[in-house]
């Protein structure tokens, strides 16, 4: 009998936190993070073996990640009121976390049924129009789907206490991408079709709303320069704006003239195509110039995997607009040296083997 690949779907509104988001702010942040393998105390099958109660995995040294990763968090100069999680196991993390860090009032989460892991988002502000896109290639399901939401955050504080403040929205496509496991070549068709999905669901959004902006966030397992680390032998789910031949590229140069299944990146502010046909999608990416270094520290050398990925309506000077990108290379996060301090289960130091990215907006109006 073939086995049947589904995806389960769960989505919580949190509701009875303490806290408040400050009517008078002018400023969102934004956190992406993959926190490395987070399970909780319990066993459901799908764990990885090390996370398992047989394996010596508890409650209480679940607890103690949790309370580790929200001090963390807590002592942030500019706490996050959006956090997008990657590598949890379950809805209920995401409620402990909501419980340990005061002000999370909303969250969602996704998952395939039967993966280890999925992906998951906290946030100070509303989320609604939550969907979780399940992606498969070749009869084969990706491990994880891509998870998009809208947010709903005030523009203008309200003027009297019994006002609603006016609203603005914003869609944010939460992502973890497939690994490299397998071979780079191998595996660049699955985030080249990940990146399908999102291109596809980005224009049928645009076509409805074309002043709605957008933000892809995640580990997308791509570096922002992988075409070239990859010798320009292959096209790559994204692909920086430039001047490509056929020399250059391969042979596939007029493939790159047809945007279906990989996004375009850019260091201009805002963002627009130069050398790829006019109605190409292009989002900035803050590692051309923004950050430095790398988020993730793999057999010595940095990569630059996890991302935000920011469409050109934040640069209008109209409304919610970037403003900066950074890299948290700073204790607790990271050693003296700015590497990761990866998570070890049997002293419980550390956090994870990646560093959380932090994006700022600002309020214009």
């Amino acid at each position: 009998m073939k086995k049947l690949k589904f995806m389960v779907v769960l989505i919580l509104i949190f509701a009875g936190c303490t806290g408040q988001i400050e009517e008078d702010s002018r400023a969102l942040t934004l956190m992406t993070w993959n926190i490395h393998n987070l399970f909780d105390g319990e066993d459901d099958g799908f764990e990885y073996n090390e996370f398992r109660q047989s394996a010596g995995w508890s409650g209480e040294k679940y607890l103690g990640r949790i309370n580790s990763i929200s001090a963390a968090i807590g002592i942030l100069e500019y706490p996050p009121d959006i956090i997008v999680f990657q590598e949890i196991e379950s809805l209920k993390i995401l409620e402990d976390l909501a419980s340990s860090m005061p002000g999370f009032l909303w969250g969602h989460f996704a998952g395939n049924y039967g993966s280890a892991v999925g992906l998951g988002i906290l946030s100070r502000f509303p989320l609604v129009d939550a969907r979780a896109h399940s992606i498969a290639i070749e009869g084969d399901v990706i491990p994880r789907p891509v998870l998009e939401l809208r947010v709903l955050a005030p523009e203008l504080p309200a003027v009297a206490l019994d006002e609603d403040p006016v609203q603005s929205s914003f869609v944010i496509f939460a992502c973890h991408w497939k690994s490299k496991i397998g071979g780079d070549a191998a595996t660049e068709k699955l985030r080249r079709a990940s990146a399908q999905v999102i291109l596809r669901r980005i224009r049928e959004l645009w076509d409805a709303e074309p002043e709605l902006g957008i933000i892809i966030t995640g580990d997308l397992n791509e570096n922002y320069d992988e075409f070239f680390r990859q010798g320009m032998t292959m096209i790559c789910a994204l692909m920086p704006d430039g001047d490509y031949t056929e020399d250059s590229a391969d042979n596939f140069f007029e493939d790159l003239s047809r945007q279906t299944d990989f996004i375009v990146i850019s260091a201009d502010k805002p963002p627009a195509p130069r050398y790829f046909p006019q109605e190409t999608i292009v989002f900035f990416s803050p590692w051309f110039d923004d950050l430095e270094k790398g988020s993730y520290y793999y057999r010595g050398n940095w990569e630059t995997i996890d991302h935000f990925l920011v469409s050109g309506q934040f640069f209008n000077n109209d409304g919610w607009q970037y403003e900066t990108t950074a890299v948290m290379n700073i204790s607790p996060f990271a050693n003296s040296n700015g590497i990761p301090i990866s998570y070890n289960q049997r002293t419980g130091a550390g956090l994870s083997d990646h560093l959380p990215l932090m994006l700022r907006l600002i309020n214009l109006r």
